[in-house]
Protein backbone atom coordinates (compact mmCIF):
# COMPACT_ATOMS: atom_id res chain seq x y z
CA UNK A 1 0.00 0.00 0.00
CA UNK A 2 1.26 3.58 -1.01
CA UNK A 3 0.56 5.95 1.79
CA UNK A 4 1.17 9.79 0.55
CA UNK A 5 3.31 11.54 3.40
CA UNK A 6 0.46 14.25 3.64
CA UNK A 7 -2.31 11.75 4.15
CA UNK A 8 -3.91 11.52 7.34
CA UNK A 9 -5.77 8.33 9.22
CA UNK A 10 -7.56 7.69 12.21
CA UNK A 11 -8.17 5.00 14.62
CA UNK A 12 -11.22 2.68 14.04
CA UNK A 13 -14.23 2.37 16.48
CA UNK A 14 -15.19 -0.68 18.08
CA UNK A 15 -11.86 -1.39 19.62
CA UNK A 16 -10.67 -1.88 23.51
CA UNK A 17 -7.39 -0.85 23.98
CA UNK A 18 -4.94 -2.30 27.16
CA UNK A 19 -1.19 -0.79 27.58
CA UNK A 20 1.26 -3.79 28.29
CA UNK A 21 4.95 -3.29 29.45
CA UNK A 22 5.70 -3.46 25.78
CA UNK A 23 2.94 -1.99 23.51
CA UNK A 24 -0.54 -2.13 23.40
CA UNK A 25 -2.92 -5.01 23.22
CA UNK A 26 -5.96 -3.84 20.76
CA UNK A 27 -8.97 -6.00 20.72
CA UNK A 28 -11.58 -5.44 18.06
CA UNK A 29 -15.08 -6.68 19.59
CA UNK A 30 -16.90 -7.14 16.57
CA UNK A 31 -14.55 -8.94 14.87
CA UNK A 32 -13.17 -10.74 18.03
CA UNK A 33 -9.40 -10.32 17.11
CA UNK A 34 -6.73 -9.26 18.97
CA UNK A 35 -3.89 -7.35 17.76
CA UNK A 36 -0.35 -7.17 19.85
CA UNK A 37 1.40 -3.81 18.65
CA UNK A 38 5.14 -3.38 19.83
CA UNK A 39 5.86 0.30 20.88
CA UNK A 40 6.39 1.86 17.68
CA UNK A 41 3.75 0.63 16.13
CA UNK A 42 1.50 1.32 19.57
CA UNK A 43 2.96 4.97 18.64
CA UNK A 44 1.92 5.10 15.30
CA UNK A 45 -1.36 3.91 16.73
CA UNK A 46 -1.82 6.87 18.95
CA UNK A 47 -0.92 9.18 16.68
CA UNK A 48 -3.53 8.22 14.10
CA UNK A 49 -5.92 8.98 17.01
CA UNK A 50 -4.62 12.71 16.67
CA UNK A 51 -5.07 12.37 13.13
CA UNK A 52 -1.48 13.65 12.45
CA UNK A 53 -0.50 13.47 8.37
CA UNK A 54 2.01 10.35 7.87
CA UNK A 55 4.93 12.68 7.66
CA UNK A 56 4.56 14.24 10.57
CA UNK A 57 4.26 10.73 12.47
CA UNK A 58 7.72 10.11 10.75
CA UNK A 59 9.39 13.56 11.59
CA UNK A 60 7.91 12.78 15.44
CA UNK A 61 9.67 9.14 15.64
CA UNK A 62 12.58 10.77 14.00
CA UNK A 63 13.03 13.15 16.66
CA UNK A 64 12.09 10.23 19.15
CA UNK A 65 14.28 8.15 18.21
CA UNK A 66 17.34 10.39 17.26
CA UNK A 67 17.24 8.98 13.22
CA UNK A 68 19.05 10.95 11.23
CA UNK A 69 16.48 10.96 8.65
CA UNK A 70 12.15 10.57 9.25
CA UNK A 71 11.30 6.89 8.68
CA UNK A 72 9.55 7.38 6.20
CA UNK A 73 8.87 3.62 4.03
CA UNK A 74 9.12 2.26 8.05
CA UNK A 75 5.93 4.21 8.68
CA UNK A 76 3.63 4.14 5.39
CA UNK A 77 4.71 0.10 5.81
CA UNK A 78 3.15 0.02 9.88
CA UNK A 79 0.12 2.31 8.42
CA UNK A 80 -0.39 -0.13 5.57
CA UNK A 81 -0.67 -2.88 8.19
CA UNK A 82 -2.92 -0.75 10.41
CA UNK A 83 -5.08 -0.26 7.44
CA UNK A 84 -5.13 -4.23 6.41
CA UNK A 85 -6.02 -4.95 10.25
CA UNK A 86 -8.73 -2.22 9.76
CA UNK A 87 -7.55 -0.64 13.26
CA UNK A 88 -7.21 2.56 11.34
CA UNK A 89 -8.69 4.49 8.39
CA UNK A 90 -8.63 7.80 6.16
CA UNK A 91 -9.50 10.42 7.29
Amino acid sequence: MTVELTATFEQTSGSEISQTSDGVVVYQTQRERVHYLNPTASLVYDLCREAQSVGAIAAYLQDAFSLLEPPHDEVSLCIGQLVTEGLISRC
